[in-house]
């Protein structure tokens, strides 16, 4: 499943910008992911860090790309 989801981008509905894709995940002790970590996009010569996003702030799963909201 994470790898499914590694293969799609992530935009925020709140500015419909890509952020980033995701790196990471956290799990808790019932096999559920409770937080993903995204490489924010890259520029040039540099990365822009790492964000971390709740699961709660994921609007929808589509075919390529994931909804979130994340202010600021």
């Amino acid at each position: 499943m994470l790898s499914d989801l590694q293969n799609k981008d992530i935009i925020n509905v709140f500015d419909g910008k890509k952020i980033g894709v995701i790196i990471d995940a956290c799990i808790d002790k019932d096999g559920v992911i409770t937080e993903i970590s995204v490489q924010k996009k890259k520029f040039i010569f540099f990365t822009a860090g790492v964000i971390k996003i709740k699961w709660n702030m994921i609007d929808k799963i589509g075919k390529d790309v994931i909804l979130v909201n994340v202010k600021g």
